[in-house]
């Protein structure tokens, strides 16, 4: 029976969010010993208690003969003290890590079809000759035949995530463990480690360079030897990393002969400094290329080289490699060809080429096409023993699965129908089923689907029909298991171990259960989803929460969580603590709360729908939300219109300006985090691609970009950013607040020395925001007279 394979994004080896793992018999019992789960829920228990936090899961890693998942545990015998919490940083989802790890944890193996568990790696096996303690697992890779583990550990933060750190490798069999990277390596300075398949190799990026090393002896071998300041291989520039969602840039070939890799030249991409004036006694400035809207952007290629050193080969693409981009690279399923995808700067189209890796020539393979803009970016899955690959396209007007040749020269939809997928998660050849998630009938929803491989047309449901509301799936290599999480709006998830494809029970890793009598004993507002038509006759999707002791003949004030960008939506039926739980708190202050998602938002409901803001970002969402409130106007009037709200951060920060700035008369108090005032002043990659090259969208630019309309500010503002953004650069608030003295408009400004985009670093940082936030919009949007507190 041939295996499952999986889809997945290029990804790094990153940091582990670890919580305690347990059976839901063994959470019922701590249940009736007693624990008493009433909290009140203040700005105190959220942001510095964190008694609202949410359990997660370990990262499970599905083991490749079917026998079950791996998982990190707590050892018998840990106190509380030594469990590994979740990610409670309420911001923590506008940075993908932080810079903590968990105490050191078990590697467990569990079947699912027993629920029996073996300890695969114990504490012990973790701590190194003369070591003061034992490694502290941050993520792992086993070798093919999991006769070798490799540890990730002691790790650092670079850009987003914790991607440089130490590797150690441990035999399984002798029980030996060494640290990789040899004695000239500093510590946390290895980036990517990753086995050969055959295993005999582990190959790194260190100082922007890559190495092999030779699993048996340690021997070293330095692979490229041209970095320097402006030249990186194997890795990304701020840029690539954030707007394409790849960090580990080489691929081993199948063979484990060679190694393709990913080169940047970022000379002449401008600079950028951050200027950090608290650390030191004088300022320390931190400095790297930055391509911002209209300038010079790194060049990419991609070589591949022998495993064993030798020269490169570097494939031999059309155009000026400083007007194209490389987002995605891999093998394809041979170790003789390379699929290269390679992008136009205005990201309106794609090709996709073989490269042979001992020649370079390339050979075309497939053109992908749009009047705007191409935003998503995948490895294709191959199939039929290397004859065909799965692709994902909107060239049919929605998000589809397609199964195309080897050659390009058959394409057939596997997922025809008038809905988009979300993502495409697997495909049981041995069954002939391609595994997805969709939601055809529910935008604010997400379910699992399959179709056929062979195009037939059939698909069919496989979440049931009691969970309602958002579900992920991490599928097992045989296709008999997945790691199910549900979730919905205002309820925690539970993640659970099911059967497919009957989705049958399995084990309970987390039902968060005392999260949810923690929510039960507290006041909590009635939400509901609706939708709203805008002037065009389009129709929104939103929700509204009221508060505890609403009364529909009174009138209440309302604050809007908006968002309006084209990288993600707010409407959606999931758990969202970071928001919703700032929200009940508003509520408590008799507060209505609402969103509404504007065309343009990541939401499954076409091409067309996504497409529509292309040269207008800015505009054209923020009258979808004036348009919006009108008709909630309209259609409840226990909506107070002159006492109206707006907030949130980054994107959702600049439509907060649009909205204080163009439609002032609607709107009376806004926070905006962390804003893009000026669009020209944003990251080259993403900009460009919504906004259009600034050559020929140059007056769109300057109508789309909020600091041309802060001459019309009338209500009251707060600005929040912090000095140490190296996304959204705090650049652009300055220039906002010269704007803003300049017409004499009065506002209120918050500046976080070093923070970062998430605005989450040092102590008492996330509770002095949140309280900031909660009060300002409690002094300038007075509550409803109707109101009594509850």
């Amino acid at each position: 029976m041939q295996s499952v394979k999986f889809f997945r994004l290029t990804a790094p080896l990153i940091l582990i969010t670890c919580s305690l793992w347990a059976h839901g018999d063994e959470l019922q019992a701590a249940r009736d010993d007693g624990l008493d789960a009433s909290v009140d829920l203040t700005l105190e228990s959220l942001y510095r208690d964190e008694a609202f936090a949410a359990d997660e899961t370990g990262r499970i890693r599905w083991l490749e003969d079917g026998s079950g998942y791996t998982i990190l545990e707590d050892p018998p015998g840990a106190g509380d003290e030594a469990i590994g919490g979740s990610n409670t940083d309420t911001e923590a989802d506008v940075d993908d890590d932080t810079d903590e790890t968990a105490p050191a944890q078990e590697l467990v193996r569990v079947d699912p079809s027993s629920r029996q568990r073996s300890v695969l790696v114990s504490i012990a096996q973790l701590t190194p000759t003369d070591a003061d303690g034992p490694l502290v697992i941050e993520d792992y890779i086993w070798s093919e035949d999991r006769a070798k583990l490799l540890i990730y550990t002691n790790s650092e933060k670079v850009w987003r995530s914790n991607s440089r750190g130490d590797y150690w490798l441990l035999d399984m069999q002798s029980g030996t463990l060494r640290q990789i990277g040899g004695t000239q390596a500093e510590a946390s300075s290895l980036m990517f480690a990753k086995f050969s398949p055959d295993g005999q190799r582990i190959a790194y990026v260190r100082n922007n360079e890559i190495y092999a090393e030779t699993v048996a002896d340690g021997e070293i071998v330095q692979l490229t030897t041209d970095a320097f300041a402006t030249v990186i291989n194997g890795v990304f520039d701020w840029a690539y990393e954030e707007e394409f969602l790849i960090r580990d840039g080489f691929r081993w070939s199948p063979d484990s002969r060679r190694i393709a890799f990913w080169q940047l030249d970022t000379s002449g991409s401008r600079d950028f400094t951050l200027i950090n004036n608290t650390d030191e006694l004088y300022p320390l400035l931190q400095t790297f290329p930055y391509p911002k809207v209209g300038e010079v952007i790194a060049a990419a290629r991609v070589g591949s080289i022998a495993a064993q050193g030798g020269e490169v080969v570097w494939a031999d693409l059309p155009g000026d490699p400083r007007a194209m981009y490389i987002p995605r690279m891999d093998w394809a399923d041979n170790s003789r060809q390379i699929m290269i995808q390679h992008l136009n700067r205005k990201q309106d189209t794609i090709n996709v080429y073989y490269a042979d890796a001992l020649s370079g020539e390339i050979t075309d393979v497939l053109t992908e096409q749009e009047e705007t803009f191409i935003d998503f970016f995948y490895d294709p899955l191959w199939v039929e023993e290397g004859s065909a690959f799965l692709w994902i396209s909107e060239r049919n007007d929605w998000r589809h699965v397609l199964k195309v040749s080897r050659d390009g020269s058959e394409i057939k939809d596997l997922t025809s129908g008038a809905f988009d997928i979300t993502t495409l998660l697997a495909v049981d050849e041995a069954s002939g089923w391609v595994y997805f998630v969709a939601s055809p009938d529910n935008p604010t929803q997400r379910y699992l689907y399959r179709s056929q491989l062979d195009g037939s047309g059939q698909m069919e449901r496989v979440t049931p029909a009691r969970f309602e509301g958002s579900n992920q799936y991490e599928l097992s290599t045989d296709g008999r298991w997945a790691v199910h999480t549900h979730s919905r709006f205002g309820q925690p998830p539970a993640v659970t171990v099911i059967s497919l494809p009957d989705h049958g029970p399995g084990i309970t890793l987390v039902d968060n259960a005392e999260l949810k009598e923690k929510l039960a004993s507290v006041t909590v507002g009635a939400h509901e989803f609706f939708k709203v038509q805008v002037q065009d006759g389009l129709e929104l999707d939103g929700y509204l929460i009221r508060p505890e002791g609403f009364a529909a003949d009174c009138q209440y004030p309302i604050v809007f969580h908006v968002y309006g960008e084209p990288w993600g939506s707010t409407v959606q039926d999931r758990w969202d603590p970071n928001r919703y739980l700032f929200h009940q708190l508003l509520l408590q202050k008799g507060f209505l709360v609402a969103s509404v998602d504007s065309r343009g938002t990541r939401s499954p409901r076409g091409k067309a729908w996504r497409k529509s803001i292309y040269g207008a970002v800015g505009t054209l969402a923020s009258r979808d939300q004036s348009d919006a409130l009108k008709a909630m106007l309209g259609r409840w009037p226990y909506i107070d219109g002159g006492r109206v709200g707006v907030w949130w951060h980054s994107g959702d920060g600049t439509m907060t300006l649009n909205l204080m700035f163009r439609y002032a008369g609607q709107y009376q108090v806004g926070i905006s985090r962390v804003p893009v005032p000026d669009q020209r002043l944003y990251d080259a990659i993403y900009q460009e691609r919504y906004s259009g090259l600034l050559s020929e969208y140059g007056d769109a630019y300057t109508l789309n970009s909020p600091i041309n309309h802060a001459a019309n500010l009338e209500g009251r503002l707060l600005l929040i950013h912090g000095t140490g953004d190296v996304n959204v650069h705090y650049q652009g608030t300055e220039r906002l607040i010269n704007e803003l003295v300049r017409h004499n408009k009065q506002f209120d400004f918050m500046s976080y020395p070093n923070r970062s985009h998430s605005l989450a670093e040092g102590d008492g940082t996330t509770l002095h925001l949140n309280t900031m936030m909660l009060n300002y919009f409690d002094e300038h949007l007075a509550t409803s007279p109707c109101f009594v507190a509850q």
